[in-house]
């Protein structure tokens, strides 16, 4: 049997006396869209940075593709972006694409670029410019045009609609619809329930350290008897239920 994309068991993760994860538990099986929301502080950074490394884990494993976490080799199927995506702002876009590129062994072919910008409504010929001229929004598309071009099988997006407009957010969401039909795994990172309920197929609720719910957005709704999602966050949130699994 193929194992998890992802497998988080009993992880846990204190700052101090704050308890920031509780022996939390989680699987992303392949193919899978998943979307870790909760309230500002409440954890999900720091869950991303544990699933990469990035920041030691108190106890629990975390495995990737059946394999433990801390081994570099675990994460070359992986792309990530981070919530604070700051590439060197010197640097002009297409220096940084290419760069990228040939950190992920793979050839800069300006026609894909190309073709990513437009799919994220990025303007072309914004990348011959310096980073540093950049509004957050088109740093963020280029944050996400390079998670993209590498062509990983796992996706680890960090509130990936930061910065972005309205209409740059439905650019993405058909970009992510993309890498559904093409069989690609999505972990993502975010405040935004509107923005889960239209890409994944789960949602996974933190709060207080605990998982209060793992499930699909419509049973989410109706186990919290509200008729839109952050209506039944707030339910949630403010119930004393053991974690809920759908």
């Amino acid at each position: 049997m193929n194992a998890p994309v992802l497998e988080f068991s009993d992880v846990s993760k204190r700052y101090g006396g704050r308890v920031v994860l509780d022996h939390l538990n989680l699987t992303v099986e392949r193919g899978e869209f998943v979307g870790l929301v909760g309230v500002n502080g409440a954890g999900k950074t720091t869950l991303s940075k544990g699933l990469l490394d990035l920041c030691h884990l108190d106890s629990g494993s975390i495995s990737i593709f059946g394999r433990d976490s801390r081994r570099s080799g675990a994460r070359s199927h992986l792309a990530y972006l981070p919530e604070r995506f700051q590439p060197p702002a010197h640097v002009r876009g297409r220096d940084y694409i290419r760069f990228y590129s040939e950190l992920h062994g793979i050839a800069y072919d300006e026609d894909q670029v190309r073709a990513l910008a437009s799919s994220l409504d990025l303007d072309f010929e914004v990348v011959a410019h310096p980073i540093k001229t950049y509004s957050k929004g088109m740093m963020q598309k280029l944050g996400l045009l390079c998670c993209f071009l590498v062509d990983k099988k796992l996706l680890i997006l960090d509130e990936p609609m930061s910065g972005l407009d309205p209409q740059a957010r439905a650019f993405l969401k058909s970009c992510m619809a993309r890498l559904k039909q093409q069989g690609k795994t999505l972990f993502i990172t975010t405040h935004m329930l509107a923005d889960v309920e239209s890409i994944c197929d789960r949602l996974a609720v933190l709060h207080q350290g605990q998982l209060k719910y793992v499930g699909s957005p419509k049973c989410f709704s109706e186990q919290y008897g509200a008729s839109d999602l952050d209506s039944a966050f707030m339910n949630c949130i403010a119930a004393e239920k053991e974690p809920a699994l759908q």
